[in-house]
């Protein structure tokens, strides 16, 4: 092989047999803008959330905003939704081990200040 072979381009969208990233990802802009604007609001609720008084809630209610914005950012800005299956999965058993400590930790503070 010389040297021009690598010089010479691909099928349109292709480099040398490689898909070429595409420079705003699989989803178009409007998505998102969407997504941000979900963020947006989902970030508001938290700030009212913090204003309520929900005693034993208010962890509770932080944790499952905090984790539905984490999923949005995982899912769209970080392109998992368009990964192959097996990289879901992955992340799938890291947040169930995850769950796991939360879970042990929490029931640690209820049992331990009865």
């Amino acid at each position: 092989m010389d040297a021009t072979h690598d010089a010479v381009p691909g099928p349109i969208g292709h480099a040398n047999g490689h898909p070429i990233a595409q420079p705003h990802g699989p989803a178009g802009d409007r998505l998102y803008v969407v997504v941000w604007a979900v963020l947006l609001v989902l970030t508001g609720v938290t700030v009212g959330v913090a204003m309520l008084d929900m005693k034993k809630f208010a962890v509770l209610a932080a944790m499952v905003i905090a984790g539905t914005k984490a999923t949005l950012v995982l899912l769209y800005f970080m392109h998992v939704r368009w990964e192959p299956r097996v990289i879901p999965v992955a992340i799938g058993v890291a947040l169930a081990g995850l769950a796991v400590f939360f879970g042990l930790t929490f029931a640690d503070l209820v049992f331990r200040y009865q």
